[in-house]
């Protein structure tokens, strides 16, 4: 059985990526083939006449198993802005079921599969779809990366209300230290700990602290990987 999960972020720039790839590493390490999508990616630039992504360039450097690009990235956008900005700029529609076929496409090659939202769990793809039909068109569970700061409480437990709200399970959360200077940060954990595993029955994965310049192994060794492969294949039967 492939095992596959949705990666989304209380909101941007929250480290979603790099926890992504920690995911990524810690699949390989548990003998899995591990894989990644990164379905729509908005910010690219050119080398040697490619267009690269950086988030899909990071997610691929941590895989163990490489998808072609048109599979891995099937919406790769040049502008870096909101999904649904890039794509109306390049006259482009984010087709759902073309995303679909992609991940059916990465089931055939791999164990474990990371698939990372863009954004947070409510960014607009179109003008009628956002990031959350996305995971629903997919139909995968749900981890959720907090970035820790402050504010971050009621970011998370809104993201989780929104994923309920979705019919998604949660798998689990990552609390990613992305601020060092925060105030009480082992207090904020804690009060998010015992809401989401009341509501939700949904553990705390990790604690990534913050960590400058280090590696997505580095930061898989924060990560209960075993924990979360049981939870992933429990909540899939």
């Amino acid at each position: 059985m492939t095992v596959s999960l949705f990666v989304t972020g209380t909101d941007t720039e929250i480290g979603k990526t790099f926890v992504s790839a920690a995911l990524l590493r810690g699949f390989a390490h548990a003998g899995l083939r591990a894989t990644a999508l990164k379905p729509i990616a908005a910010g690219a630039y050119e080398r040697d006449g490619v267009w690269h992504n950086e988030d899909a360039d990071q997610l691929d450097a941590a895989a163990s198993v490489l998808l072609p690009p048109e599979i891995r990235t099937p919406f790769l956008l040049k502008e870096p802005a909101a999904p649904h900005i890039a794509a109306a700029l390049e006259g482009v529609t984010l087709d759902m079921a073309r995303i679909v076929d992609c991940y059916e496409a990465a089931r055939e090659r791999a164990d474990a599969i990371v698939v990372e939202g863009v954004g947070g769990f409510r960014v607009p793809l179109t003008a009628t779809e956002d990031t959350a039909d996305l995971a629903v068109a997919l139909g995968l569970p749900v981890v959720l990366v907090v970035g820790m700061r402050l504010g971050c409480i009621s970011h998370a437990l809104l993201t989780a209300e929104a994923i309920a709200a979705r019919g998604l399970k949660l798998a689990g959360w990552v609390a990613n230290r992305i601020d060092p200077a925060m105030t009480f940060p082992e207090e904020n954990i804690a009060a998010l700990r015992e809401r989401l595993a009341a509501q939700y029955g949904a553990p705390l994965v990790g604690v990534v602290p913050h960590m400058r310049g280090a590696s997505a192994d580095d930061a898989a060794g924060h990560l209960n990987i075993d924990a979360l492969l049981a939870r992933l294949r429990a909540v899939a039967q």
